[in-house]
């Protein structure tokens, strides 16, 4: 996509579980921009009654949901790990709505008037959105660390996280394809460092208000 200043500059935060990118997007919040989580459309995605949602329990079984019927998304992480048909369906009827669900949070701050939008788009090379927007933030960490972050968070085995891992795209092939890399091998602080750098040299130029 163009990189040149369009109506509102859409920026994608993207990275493989455990590299930080959700800590990257709310230190820019912080800062002012206005980010549309991943996670808020993950769960409004597959909300109770929503066509997603009814596909999932078809497919799935009515194991998959908690007592307030909603989705217990750690019972389908698990089952979708060692499965490729079962995480190859829940992508099929997942990702379309978070897709959907992107382009119209994006729509809607275009409209309120804001200059910049970051969205933190987990999967953006897998699911090949990056067409979608004008930059991409790709938040980077070493395999290892991100296998000790994810058990830790998560409170996980060492081989449920390394087969999470497994299915996503290795940093060293997406690299190449982002506009800007932040390390996320130190400490919080340093990250922090990173991201106001990034914001101040690249994302403040195109900023003219802040969110609320």
């Amino acid at each position: 996509m163009d990189k040149t200043r369009t109506k509102v500059l859409k920026v994608a935060v993207t990275g493989g579980a455990g590299s930080g990118k959700t800590f990257v997007c709310n230190r820019l919040k912080e800062l002012g921009i206005k980010v549309i989580s991943s996670d808020v459309m993950a769960r409004e995605a597959v909300a109770p009654n929503s066509t997603a949602h009814k596909k999932i329990v078809d497919f799935f079984g009515e194991t998959v949901l908690l007592s307030d019927g909603t989705l217990n998304r750690k019972m389908l992480r698990r089952m979708i790990v060692n499965d490729d048909v079962a995480r190859l369906t829940l992508e099929r009827i997942v990702h379309p709505e978070i897709s959907n669900l992107i382009q119209e949070k994006i729509a809607c701050a275009e409209k309120e008037g804001f200059d910049i939008v970051v969205v933190e788009v987990p999967l953006l090379f897998e699911l090949s959105m990056q067409e979608h927007f004008n930059w991409i933030i790709l938040v980077s960490a070493g395999h290892e660390l991100r296998v000790k972050r994810l058990m830790a968070r998560d409170n996980i085995s060492r081989d449920e996280a390394e087969n999470l891992l497994h299915v996503q795209m290795p940093d060293k092939d997406k690299i190449g394809r982002a506009d800007f890399v932040l390390s996320n091998e130190g400490s919080r602080a340093r990250l922090v460092e990173a991201v106001d750098f990034l914001y101040e040299k690249s994302l403040k130029p195109y900023k003219k208000r802040k969110s609320p």
